[in-house]
């Protein structure tokens, strides 16, 4: 679920850094092993193989699953994460090959938020749905890290980094900037612009990585829980900044599923962003 954790530290004093990167890591790690979809017997395992029962949760996936509810209600449907199901039809590995309308259709019946029964001690889902925490569980990582980063050091600034999921605790010393780069959506080991940022979070959503072309036509990754397709006219890539990470994650993502509107749809929330088509 979560990319590798980067760890900047503005300090000189070798031993609270180090400190401060060993307490990000095993964060980072923690918040994995209870959540990532990729290994079994974790918080996320158990609900997605739990066949209809009902599985008991703690008030952390709760505040999740309730982050996950206002996310649904906001984008009127749109970001639902129970629509990771789709990963078992679309293989976005820059290859040209599609799945069929069949094998679409079939996955549709186990799709739906509202379907999600939940409180604050237990989840009930339906057999054969699945939660995917992609949409929201390494920006969540990311906000974990820096809170516990700023508990410990309330005097020093902070920079935790997952993959160009961002977020900065506090301004440096001597007010000295951050340079945060925005990756080229042809070249990774390149920059299209330098951002200088102080404090708060920073997220990047898009299709550079993860799509499929077939006949001159580009397939993105975010997916339309609704129709079970590629969002299309989508920008190939959207930043934004915002106070936290896991609202400019939020933010970037449902620009992108806003399509065309991609960009009329981030002017009306009044955030700094950045979109590359």
């Amino acid at each position: 679920m979560a990319s590798p954790c980067e760890v900047l530290i503005d300090t000189q004093d070798r031993l609270l850094a180090s400190q401060l990167t060993s307490l990000a890591y095993a964060e980072t790690r923690r918040i994995e092993k209870k959540y990532s979809r990729y290994l079994i017997n974790n918080t996320l395992h158990n609900i997605n193989n739990s066949n209809g029962q009902a599985v008991t949760i703690d008030d952390e996936t709760y505040r999740l699953l309730q982050f996950a509810n206002a996310c649904f209600e906001l984008s009127e449907g749109m970001f639902d994460l129970t629509s990771g199901v789709l990963r078992k039809a679309w293989k976005f590995d820059g290859s040209d090959q599609l799945p069929t309308d069949e094998q679409i259709k079939t996955l549709l019946p186990f799709i739906g938020w509202k379907k999600v029964q939940f409180t604050s001690k237990s989840i009930n889902l339906c057999s054969g749905m699945e939660l995917d925490l992609g949409g929201i569980g390494k920006e969540y990582a990311v906000d974990s890290v820096a809170k516990l980063c700023l508990l410990n050091a309330p005097n020093i600034s902070v920079v935790v980094n997952f993959g160009g999921d961002i977020q900065v605790t506090q301004p440096r010393k001597h007010q000295q900037d951050w340079h945060i780069g925005i990756e080229s959506l042809h070249d990774e080991r390149a920059t299209v612009k330098v951002l200088k940022i102080k404090n708060g979070g920073l997220a990047t959503s898009g299709d550079a990585r993860r799509f499929l072309l077939k006949d001159g036509v580009r397939y993105s990754h975010i997916l339309n829980p609704k129709t079970g397709y590629p969002i299309v006219d989508a920008p190939r890539s959207v930043t934004v900044a915002a106070a936290h990470c896991i609202q400019a994650g939020l933010l970037a993502t449902l620009a992108l599923l806003h399509g065309q509107q991609a960009e009329t749809f981030l002017q009306q929330q009044n955030v700094q962003y950045w979109c590359y088509r």
